[in-house]
């Protein structure tokens, strides 16, 4: 089985300090990526965080302070990390959720500018538990027939989570060989930002999907509450979701 691929694909998972996509950080990342053809390029490479890794994540991917203390950091290797994705669509183990919102959290801070919204994304996690809810490791057991050694490393995950839909593939035939439908089928809810704070309604206008205005046509609330954009500056918001929220109020031409 080889992957229909009209542009190159990258699967990808990050190894962090923790679980809060808005202020955790990488402290490793692992890609693969696939050509058209089926070639496959394997990178990974560990990350100095620049914050003190909690012991609960330690225990988890088995990485130190000691490990990183000599490795680059994110914003050492934004650009060229960049110049290797430019193209791509991405795929990965729960990372719509997760590994993309960390991932572009990153390059925001480092202040390298990378637009992801024309990619398109394959969720293998949400294709899994929409036809059998299990773990990555059940997953690799399931389609691939084997044990997966070195869980939770990420090169490891990288690699299963690659094999994981070439076996789903293979299982389910109303499964489409194709990345547009793939990435389509393995969104939950389509949003303006990786964070889930911002939707869609039936008119295609971004709306809040929490809080007071729920619902409510984002533009239409700025202009009727201004304060409700600062509020949202100001607060404990991903980067990504306040770039997506000035860009709708700069749209409005009500700034």
């Amino acid at each position: 089985m080889k992957l229909n691929l009209k542009r190159p694909i990258i699967f990808f998972d990050l190894e962090t300090t923790g679980t809060d996509t808005s202020n955790d950080r990488i402290v490793e990342i692992s890609m693969v990526k696939v050509a058209p053809d089926g070639e496959k390029t394997i990178k990974t490479r560990r990350i100095n965080p620049e914050m003190p890794i909690p012991a609960e994540a330690t225990a988890v991917h088995h990485i130190t302070d000691e490990d990183v203390k000599d490795c680059p950091t994110f914003k050492q290797i934004a650009k060229s990390l960049k110049a290797f994705m430019e193209g791509c669509d991405f795929g990965g183990f729960n990372s719509n959720r997760f590994d993309l919102p960390v991932l572009v959290e990153e390059f925001l801070r480092a202040g390298v500018d990378v637009d992801f919204r024309k990619r398109r994304y394959i969720d293998v996690q949400n294709i899994f538990h929409k036809k059998e809810e299990r773990t990555l490791i059940a997953a690799y057991r399931f389609y691939c027939n084997k044990d997966l050694e070195a869980a939770h490393s990420a090169e490891a995950d990288t690699l299963a989570t690659y094999e994981v839909l070439l076996g789903q593939l293979e299982r389910y035939e109303d499964l489409q060989n194709d990345v547009d439908f793939l990435s389509e089928y393995s969104t939950r809810n389509r949003t303006a930002d990786f964070a889930g704070r911002i939707g869609y309604d039936d008119k295609e206008q971004e709306i809040f999907t929490f809080g007071k205005y729920k619902g409510r046509v984002v533009a239409e609330i700025f202009e009727k509450d201004p304060s409700y954009y600062d509020w949202m500056m100001n607060g404990d918001f991903p980067q990504y979701t306040k770039k997506i929220i000035t860009e709708i109020k700069l749209r409005s031409k009500k700034f």
